[in-house]
């Protein structure tokens, strides 16, 4: 008995790395931040790895319609995964809302901008970063919000447009430019804005950012991938999105 105790005991541990897999999400770059916990958390719980590659949501959508080789999308909105479903690369009806994003208008300095954004009807700042409109939901919100202020043409000459929102917080964080619109959970950790000034813009100002998630066609049968997307809806999950700034769908 103790023998094969043994070798029931050795088959087990030479068994266990096999149980484990690579999930490979491709992620809007706002989320990178929560995304690095939740899949550490994920990692814990499963065994299974999370390999993320992060871009905008427009750049990734891209990728994926090329042949990159993801199981999962966690888009900036809802229109790319559903624009992957509707054209055969995404599971139908897999998608869902994982977080409502919110903008900010943030500089590095203490004290630059005022808790009502009045400092854009300034004039006395050089650059203005943003994601591009084009390929960033992010981007789009500060575009649109920038119309509601009927300033999106008077500031066209102080615009600077990064390929996402990562490289638009980086123009600021670098103080390449003095103000710049980012992902709230960009400045945020555990409920509180980390440095620098902001103003939460009102979210009546942009369409509201609708964050979802969707499993791609590829990983129909990855049962990790599912796990890593109900994973993504528990209070594991939802408690550290809260925590950078995200609404609850």
């Amino acid at each position: 008995m103790r023998v094969t105790a043994l070798v029931v005991t050795l088959l087990m541990g030479l068994a266990a790395p096999a149980w484990s897999a690579e999930v490979r999400v491709a992620v809007a770059a706002n989320f990178a931040a929560p995304m690095a916990r939740i899949a550490t958390l994920f990692q814990q719980e499963s065994r299974n790895t999370v390999a993320v590659s992060l871009g905008s949501s427009g750049q990734l959508y891209s990728q994926i319609k090329a042949g990159a080789p993801f199981d999962i999308f966690l888009a900036a909105d809802e229109i790319h995964p559903q624009k992957l479903q509707a054209e055969g690369q995404a599971v139908a009806g897999s998608d869902f809302v994982y977080a409502l994003g919110k903008l900010a208008l943030w500089s590095k300095r203490a004290g630059y901008v005022d808790d009502q954004g009045k400092v854009l009807f300034s004039g006395g700042f050089s650059k203005l970063a943003i994601a591009d409109p084009r390929l960033a939901p992010y981007g789009l919100a500060a575009q649109q919000t920038l119309q509601q202020l009927n300033l999106w043409t008077s500031l066209q000459s102080k615009l600077v447009n990064g390929v996402n929102i990562a490289q638009a917080y980086r123009f600021a964080a670098t103080e390449n430019a003095p103000l710049a619109f980012v992902a709230l959970s960009q400045i945020t950790r555990d409920g509180k804005v980390t440095e620098g000034s902001s103003w939460l813009v009102p979210p009546n100002l942009y369409q509201p950012i609708r964050q979802s998630a969707v499993l791609l066609t590829g990983a129909k049968e990855n049962a990790a991938a599912r796990a890593f997307l109900q994973f993504l809806q528990r209070e594991k999950a939802t408690a550290v999105i809260r925590s950078y700034g995200y609404a609850s769908p």
